[in-house]
């Protein structure tokens, strides 16, 4: 069946070029305006279950091919990551104010 939409087909080396040079006349920000845009048209037409919908399906197909592990995995990695993005805040935090280096003043006194 032959494509009846306008345009190179789609995924094809035209296509690409096409997406570069709207990406290059616009800017990047131009795709997340109309992603933005067509989400909430179909929140419009569909309502806000259908996302839920369609999240539960992809969780279900993810847990088909990757296995339960997977969500074991991706969950602690989450873990260490806020928790090592909470410790570097903070530690910003003191070396804003200055108590990193006092503290690193007193211990070296100490030993």
């Amino acid at each position: 069946m032959a494509n009846s939409k306008r345009g190179p087909q789609p995924g094809s080396q035209k296509a690409k070029h096409g997406g570069q040079a709207v990406r290059q006349k616009y800017g990047s920000e131009f795709y997340a305006k109309i992603g933005k845009k067509g989400g909430e048209s179909v929140k419009e037409k569909r309502g806000p279950q259908f996302y839920a919908e369609i999240g539960k399906k992809g969780g279900e197909s993810t847990k088909r091919q990757q296995g339960s592990e997977f969500y074991s995995k991706i969950g602690k990695k989450g873990g260490e990551h806020s928790r090592i993005g909470s410790d570097t805040t903070e530690l910003v935090n003191k070396a804003k104010s200055g108590q990193v280096l006092r503290s690193r003043v007193i211990n070296q006194r100490e030993e």
